[in-house]
Order: C-alpha cells, then structure tokens, then sequence
C-alpha cells in the first residue's frame, strides 16, 4: 500500500487591517502595530461601538485582470475580499496556472452571512413603508419596492458567490465547495481540502474565506445582537484577547487564502512550502463548555500523530469577549493543562475577521515559525482566573515546529488544525 499523500501550503494571501499580503500583515504584528481604528467607511457616531478593524485603501481592480472587471458589479465587498487573496495567495505561491490540470485544481472557501448595503435595498424599503411609518405595505413593496431592486441584486450576497468567483476567474475545475460557517469556515474548508487532497482526487486547491460587516446595516445589527467593545475612545486598545478587562470584541474585515498543494506536486514545480498539514479535528462544543473545542484538538493531535508537549504554541479564537475567551480557554487547558502552552490571539491585532479570519492567523503562525518568533497579543495586561492559559505578552522565540489554529462559532461549532514548519 503506498503512503498517503501529504499536503502542505505554498502560498499566502492576506488582506487585512494591517497588511494587504502576508509580508505586510507580519511586519506590521512584529511591530505591535493595530488596525482597529474609528470607522470611516461611513458615519458611525451614531453606534454604541465606532471602531472596527477596517481595511485602507483596498482597491479590487488591482488584483482582476482589466477584461475580467465587469464581474466586480456583482460581487460584494466581501466577494472583492475574497477574490483579491486568492490573486495573492497565486501570486505567491508563484503557480504558473497553465500548466495545471484544470480538472484537478479545487476551490474550498468559507463564508457567512454577507450583509446588503443600504443603497441596494433603501429606496425599496423606504417606498414600502410610506404609509405607516415601522410597518412594511407588502403590496407596495411587491408593485412598487420591488421594481426599484436591481435584478441582479441577490447575485451579490450569496455565500457561495466566494468560491463562485474565484474558480471561474482561475479555471479551476476541479472539487468545489463552500463552507458557511462564518468565524470556523476558513479552518472547515482546509479541513476538506486536505481530505479531498490525500485521497488523489486533485492536486492544488485555493482555501480561504473572507468577510465584511463594516457597513451601517451591519454594523446596527451586530451592536444588538453582538457583544461589541465600548471603548471606542480608544481603538488600538479595544481588542483585549483573554484579559480581565475586555468588555467585548471588534468587528473587522478581510480576505485570507492559502494554496494548499499535494507535496509531490509542489516538488515537481519548485515551489517554496511554508508548513505541511499533519492533523484536522472538529466538534460542536453544545454547552459553550470547552469540552467540544477539546474533542476537536485532541482529533488533531490524534490524526497529527503529536502531542500535546510537541506544539509550541496555541494560535487562539481569542475573540476578546467576556464569555467565549473563558470557556475557549478552559478547552485549551484541559488537554494542555492550565497555564502551561503558549497562546497567541492575532485579533488583538485586526479583531474579528469571520470567516477571513482563520487562514491569515494560519499564515501568521506559518510565518512566526519560518522566522522563529512569536510576537506578543496586544492589550493582555490583566490576566483573567477565569482564562487559565499562557497568552504572549511580548516576542518569544519559537523553539518547536508545529502550531495548533483554533476556532469556533458562537453556536459551538469547533475546529482545530495541526501544522508544520518546513525546513
């Protein structure tokens, strides 16, 4: 029986509050630098939480071929998001597309809810609601609402529009799919990808996700029904990962794809690696206990054939709220024991990114062991009993070579993966 085939990442795409490529991304956590800023895509003040982890001067033109820039009418934000890290992670992984077997070059993305902007569904809603003002007439909004919404509209916001775009524009042919399950989508999809990979069914896959809730219909949302930060009066320190004194996370935005590649196949074509995937685990955590996000590493670990003494640090969820930090880090500890492994929160850096999260905090640990050191997780000044875990205060060294990424969804839903430092 020949050995099973190994799959490892050759290529980063990052877009991000702090760093619009991987190599800006990792300069900027080597300087402590923060993206969390008041929010000047449009006027907040009125919002209870101002601040976001808002991306500048992101121009998707750049990353689309001049005769392909039509199709940026149809995609959202989030989709321009996506489709512009892939275009980096390719650029990276210096893939040369025509000599690939397009039948056997997947796309597995991650996505969640895409939010409309106001211009796209205002007018209509506005006009159905003259009547009496807080209640929708449903037979205006069907003879007059409706007529005002671009027939292309729902083109812009399905999920699956992600994965869409993005084989389309690379003639990527091979298995296709898309995961939404927002905040873990990114780690579900490279969790597939490795499966789909070892079983011989394709050779390269795009893996990511991307997301963007910074818009005013978002944003009003997220502030009831999220527990946002209030310290709006001070961004850079709002994202507090694990310490006593968060009072909520910070929504962000961002796109973060890797190229996940069969190892011979990468070979073949002198690609540079970055790291192999050894190990995979997921879980639904029903309580919010730790104990489902416990299950899903020790899978990890299992399938990882490691240990838990073989990691050499924890790249955390670390949302920055009062109760997903805690019970995420009881999970940590019960196969780490308490206090003893390193952890790392990069979104006290960029704050939540959804399902953009997960592959740039990969790749920020990738590149922590390509260059043998961890920087620190900002604002972690007041340690929490609550949180029994070892967060990185300042930059250490990294003295092993594998990483174990976590995440979950506030609805349970826990994945972990299990990476490797190539030398």
């Amino acid at each position: 029986m020949s050995s099973p085939r190994r799959v490892v990442i050759t290529g980063l795409g990052v877009l991000s509050p702090i760093g619009l490529d991987a190599g800006k991304f990792w300069d900027s956590l080597v300087a402590g630098k923060s993206g969390i800023r008041r929010i000047t895509a449009f006027d907040a003040q009125s919002l209870p939480a101002p601040i976001a982890g808002e991306i500048d001067g992101f121009d998707p033109k750049s990353y689309i071929e001049k005769k392909e820039r039509k199709s940026l009418r149809v995609m959202a934000r989030t989709i321009q998001l996506a489709v512009a890290a892939a275009q980096v992670a390719l650029d990276d992984s210096k893939l040369q597309k025509d000599k690939l077997d397009p039948a056997r070059f997947g796309v597995e993305f991650g996505s969640g809810l895409i939010p409309s902007e106001l211009q796209e569904l205002g007018a209509a809603a506005k006009t159905s609601a003259n009547c009496q003002p807080g209640v929708v007439d449903l037979k205006v909004w069907g003879t007059q609402g409706i007529p005002q919404i671009n027939p292309l509209w729902m083109l812009k916001y399905l999920p699956n529009m992600l994965a869409c775009h993005v084989s389309i524009l690379h003639n990527a042919q091979g298995p296709s799919n898309s995961i939404t399950e927002s905040d873990v989508a990114g780690l579900l999809a490279l969790g597939e990808a490795t499966r789909i990979l070892r079983r011989n069914i394709a050779d390269i896959f795009l893996v990511g996700g991307a997301d963007s809730k910074i818009n005013p219909l978002s944003m009003a949302r997220q502030a009831v029904f999220q527990h946002l930060s209030r310290r709006g009066d001070d961004p850079a320190r709002a994202s507090r990962p694990f310490d006593a004194q968060r009072d909520g996370l910070i929504i962000g935005e961002g796109g973060s794809v890797v190229v996940a590649e069969d190892l011979e196949h990468a070979q073949k074509r002198g690609a540079t690696i970055y790291g192999e995937v050894l190990g995979f685990g997921s879980a639904f955590d029903r309580g919010l206990t730790g104990k489902g996000l416990a299950r899903a590493i020790r899978a990890a670990l299992n399938q990882a054939k490691l240990t838990p003494a073989d990691i050499d640090h924890v790249n955390a969820h670390g949302l920055s709220h009062p109760t997903s930090d805690a019970w995420e880090a009881q999970g940590i500890a019960e196969i780490f024991g308490p206090n003893s492994i390193t952890v790392w929160a990069v979104k006290s850096y960029v704050g939540n990114l959804g399902a953009g999260a997960d592959m740039a905090e990969l790749a920020a640990s990738l590149l922590a062991l390509k260059y043998k050191k961890l920087p620190g997780t900002l604002n972690y000044d007041f340690p929490d009993p609550r949180c029994p875990v070892n967060v990185t205060r300042e930059t250490t060294a990294t003295t092993k070579p594998n990483v174990l990424k976590v995440g979950f969804t506030e609805m349970g839903q826990c994945a972990a993966v299990v990476c490797r430092a190539w030398e």
